[in-house]
C-alpha cells in the first residue's frame, strides 16, 4: 500500500472506484430497470462478501486518507437505504414531496457506527432490501414516474432514484474490496 500522499487522480479512484454515479435519462427501460432491481436486491450480499473475514482491526482501517473505516462504511449503507426506502415510499404516496437530508458525516461519527458489529447492518440490510426489492418489482411504469424534491439535487423520479441506490451499494462495496485488495487482505 502506497503510505505516501495520493496524486489527485488515485484519491478519486478511492473515493468513487465504480466511477461517479451520472443520473440516467429516464424512464429507465424494463431491462435496465431490472438490472438496477437485481443490483440493490445483491447489495446485502455484495456488501457481506465485501468484509468476509475481516477481524476488527480491519473492519477498524480507513479505505482511504480522511474516509470512513470499513465498519463505518458498512453501517452507512445500512443508514442510506434506511432513508432511501423511506424516501422511495414518500414519492409513491405523496404529490412531489420534499424530503428531508441527513448529515451523513455526522452519522458516521456515532458511536454506533465507529463501535458496533457489522453483522446488525448487514442483518437490517438482508431484511429491508428484501421487502424494499419486492415492492420495487410491483410498481407500474407510470409510478416509476413519481417524483420526490431533494433539498438538494432537485427533482428525481423513481426511476433516478432506483439508478442512484443500484449503484450505491456497487460503490461502497468498491472501498471495501478496493482497501482489501492494496492490503492483501
Amino acid at each position: 500500500m502506497n503510505d505516501g500522499p495520493l496524486t489527485p487522480q488515485e484519491l478519486e479512484t478511492r473515493r468513487f472506484p465504480i466511477g461517479r454515479f451520472a443520473v440516467p435519462g429516464t424512464p429507465l427501460d424494463p431491462d435496465a430497470r431490472d438490472r438496477a432491481i437485481a443490483a440493490i436486491a445483491g447489495a446485502p450480499g455484495v456488501i457481506r462478501d465485501a468484509v468476509a473475514g475481516l477481524d476488527d482491526r480491519q473492519l477498524d482501517t480507513p479505505y482511504r486518507p480522511e474516509g470512513w473505516t470499513v465498519r463505518q462504511v458498512v453501517h452507512h449503507v445500512a443508514d442510506s437505504h434506511i432513508n432511501s426506502y423511506v424516501r422511495f415510499k414518500l414519492a409513491a404516496t405523496e404529490d412531489l414531496p420534499t424530503i428531508g437530508t441527513y448529515e451523513e458525516g455526522e452519522w458516521g461519527k456515532l458511536a454506533d457506527a465507529r463501535t458496533f458489529d457489522v453483522e446488525v447492518s448487514l442483518g437490517l440490510l438482508d431484511a429491508l432490501h428484501a421487502r424494499w426489492t419486492a415492492w420495487l418489482r410491483t410498481l407500474t411504469e407510470g409510478e416509476w414516474a413519481r417524483e420526490l424534491l431533494h433539498p438538494e439535487s432537485g427533482r428525481m423520479n423513481l426511476d433516478q432514484l432506483l439508478a442512484l441506490y443500484a449503484w450505491h451499494g456497487r460503490h461502497h462495496a468498491g472501498h471495501i474490496t478496493g482497501l482489501r485488495e492494496r492490503m492483501g487482505w
